[in-house]
């Protein structure tokens, strides 16, 4: 006959083996969407400055794209490293463009916009066209990289990764 203590060990561990089974398959799940390279059809944009453009107005040329919001602490502690990867890389041609959630009062994102003194475009997805054109975008901040036809080549979602990041633009300005 067993101890009760042992047969609680068993099946807790056995649950607990079930449970980081099934987390790890969540996240398999949701992480690989997001790595293959596909390219993201084209919607409009309303940029903060009252210019309209379309996101094919920025291919031939690699563009970064932040998905942010102004109440996302995360998005305002990775902020001085997207504006020196902008530094590092506009030289180069590389584009950077910041598109709030469509939650994001848009008097918010011009007065954050104002107040960072942002170089780069900010767009207003009001609409969530730009959210539904990246698949959905979960959790911000999110990033992606897209090669000058507009495909995905580097995504990541949370806090930025600059050295990855700069990695990914490097290699992605040494293809051409």
């Amino acid at each position: 006959m067993r101890k009760p203590s042992s047969l609680f060990k068993r099946r807790g561990s056995m649950l607990l083996a079930l449970v980081l089974i099934s987390v790890a398959t969540a996240m398999l799940i949701w992480w690989l969407p997001w790595r293959a390279p596909r390219a993201v059809e084209d919607f409009p944009l309303a940029l903060l400055d009252g210019r309209e453009a379309k996101l094919s107005d920025f291919r031939g040329r690699p563009l970064l794209v932040n998905f942010w919001a102004t109440s996302c602490a995360p998005c305002v502690e990775e902020l001085p490293a997207l504006l020196a990867l902008h530094a590092e890389f506009a030289p180069q041609r590389v584009a950077v463009l910041a598109i709030a959630m469509p939650y994001d009062p848009p008097l918010h994102v011009a007065q954050f916009a104002e107040q960072h003194h942002l170089p780069y475009p900010v767009a207003l997805d009001v609409r969530a066209d730009a959210v539904r054109a990246f698949g959905g975008v979960p959790y911000i901040p999110a990033t992606f990289l897209l090669d000058r036809s507009g495909r995905i080549v580097y995504s990541h979602a949370g806090l930025l990764d600059a050295a990855r990041l700069r990695q990914a633009i490097e290699l992605e300005l040494a293809r051409s």
